[in-house]
């Protein structure tokens, strides 16, 4: 039995390092993809972790492989596919640390990863299962993982989402929209930004809440508020907590990621509903998260910068 089982991503962070005079950036490779960087925080914090998807049979799948193995994750689920080139992409920075994506993915190993190739048992044998939309951007990933949230209900598994939203990687953002739309309506735990939430319906985050909670059918929701922190919601209500100030970001690459894998972490530890969390539990966990997140941004990537538990809890004893 794991905790969680992430289906989807995994792929290579070109991150800048330096700008020659020409402005061609030096890069570094990091290890990343949601689903991996909400893993490794899960693991990070005492839980247990399976990742599915594909990586191409290529010196990055398999440098991934091995960084997952080393934070603790079965890979097992993994498909490594000689036929494809596992997925890129790269990163450019602003001053905050804030990122652009663009992607070598046409096809990625990623998107190709088949129904019939999926170990359903990962997903049976889990607590949760958790997925985001960039494995419906194409199929046959669309369709495996259609399946894989078929059998997850099937089993009663709980079921979390991060629509983690790229524009960049969707033929029209109608066809984002659906997708977001569908994984929304499978969800019992959802994390999702102010700007998906703005995207989606030009709604607030607050107001966006309650709309997953109230025609959604979902039970608990994180709507992530970038640097200034998280409002949390569900039956019993609602809060907004703030992030933790003076911190020097320099990436923020994977800190959604980490935020979600760290509140999940929390909540699992409390072994409750999601619709049954108080607004102190809520805030608890939202708080550990925020600081979690916020401490990753002080490092480049996803999975390795996730911060130790010692270091997130002095920075929440301040």
């Amino acid at each position: 039995m794991y905790d969680v089982t992430a289906l989807g991503e995994l792929l290579i962070d070109f991150a800048p390092k330096s700008v020659d005079e020409a402005g061609y950036p030096t890069l570094a490779a990091n290890p990343g993809g949601a689903p991996g960087n909400f893993l490794a925080a899960l693991n990070k914090y005492g839980c247990s972790t399976a990742m599915i998807g594909k990586v191409g049979d290529d010196m990055f799948g398999r440098l991934l492989l091995n960084t997952l193995r080393q934070a603790g994750i079965e890979t097992r689920g993994i498909v490594v596919d000689p036929d494809q080139f596992t997925t890129l992409a790269f990163v450019s920075l602003d001053a905050n640390g804030n990122r652009d994506f663009s992607f070598a993915r046409k096809p990625g190993a990623d998107t190709c990863i088949n129904a019939d190739e999926m170990d359903a048992s990962l997903i049976t044998g889990s607590r949760v299962f958790h997925f985001g939309t960039l494995s419906l951007t194409d199929d046959p990933a669309r369709t495996a993982t259609h399946r894989a949230v078929e059998l997850a209900k099937a089993q009663g598994v709980l079921i979390s989402v991060d629509p983690n939203l790229r524009k960049p990687l969707w033929p029209s953002m109608d066809a984002a929209k659906e997708a977001i739309e569908w994984s929304l309506h499978q969800a019992d735990i959802v994390k999702i930004s102010d700007e998906e939430i703005e995207f989606l319906w030009g709604l607030s985050p607050e107001a966006g809440a309650q709309k997953l909670l109230n025609e959604y059918g979902v039970s608990l929701v994180y709507a992530t508020l970038g640097p200034k922190g998280c409002h949390v919601a569900n039956r019993n209500g609602s809060a907004t907590v703030a992030s933790p100030t003076g911190l020097k970001v320099i990436d923020t690459t994977g800190a959604g990621d980490i935020f979600g894998g760290s509140a999940m972490s929390r909540f699992l530890k409390l072994n409750k509903a999601p619709g049954d969390l108080t607004v102190q539990e809520m805030t608890d966990i939202t708080r550990f998260a925020c600081t979690a997140a916020s401490l990753s941004t002080q490092k480049h990537g996803g999975i390795s910068s996730v911060p130790e538990l010692e270091e997130v809890e002095k920075k929440l004893a301040e």
